[in-house]
């Protein structure tokens, strides 16, 4: 079988059309090299527009921002909590004995005095010097079964249904990626919120890891938010219950 194959030329200078024939339409064109050299400038700007834009950089500040708007979320529904109960607990049901008797209390190996994690209980926590803690026998991580909850059952044990109209917030964020690389050796890289409280006075904190660079080096917020630690971006009525020294431990 023979086949002729009719390669047509592409030309940018015009086709000349005799009288007695038609000029067929479309006739000037682009050449192969100029055809190349297009596609290769679109290829180009396309791979220095993904450097420019850095699409996983962009994820890493949507999840901090995030972050950011979930820790001041529950800061204002513990506010309204404690402003708006009698008798407020921050440490339990119906207790405040898991909380620190001062913010400047030490945790300890007994584990008297808890700090509550966003991770559900699933992936327990092993890890025994949580926050600076000689290891003891008592973990003093603290989780729970279904983190969302709002009536003490969730990862912070505040019973916000006990306010007049019901909780002002549906259910208790937990950071978006809500991870620990190693449950026997928590980290302060870890991207899981965290929550402490203390007794006299009656307060809190809670603390996020931040993952993008502009948050934690050109705009630094942790270093930002009045805490006692650079390691964390911290919000509540007092930002000294956790974190023993001025650059904070990791925990």
């Amino acid at each position: 079988m023979n086949l002729n194959l009719n390669i047509k030329k592409f030309s940018s200078s015009p086709v000349s059309c005799s009288p007695s024939s038609s000029c067929p339409k479309g006739s000037s064109g682009f050449t192969l090299l100029e055809l190349l050299i297009v596609i290769s400038i679109i290829a180009i700007l396309s791979v220095a527009l993904v450097v420019i834009l850095d699409p996983a950089e962009a994820l890493r500040k949507a999840r901090d921002a995030q972050r950011i708007s979930d820790t001041n979320t529950m800061k204002t529904a513990l506010g309204l909590y404690l402003t708006s109960t009698s008798t407020p607990y921050l440490g339990g049901l119906a207790t405040n004995s898991t909380c620190k008797p001062t913010p400047a209390t030490a945790f300890t190996s007994a584990g008297t005095y808890k700090i509550w994690y966003s991770l559900p209980i699933a992936s327990a926590i092993s890890d025994l010097s949580l926050d600076g803690v000689t290891p003891g026998t008592t973990a003093i991580a603290k989780q729970a079964t279904t983190p969302a909850l709002v009536d003490s059952n969730g990862w912070i044990e505040v019973n916000f249904d006990t306010l007049i109209g019901g909780s002002p917030i549906s259910n208790l964020p937990v950071d978006p990626i809500n991870t620990i690389s190693s449950l026997s050796g928590v980290a302060s890289t870890d991207l899981v919120y965290r929550y402490a409280c203390s007794v006299t006075p009656l307060a809190f904190e809670i603390d996020a890891q931040l993952e993008s660079t502009a948050y934690t080096s050109a705009d630094d917020k942790r270093a930002k938010d009045g805490g006692n630690s650079t390691s964390y971006y911290e919000v509540g009525t007092n930002l000294k219950i956790m974190g023993a020294t001025a650059g904070g431990l990791d925990f």
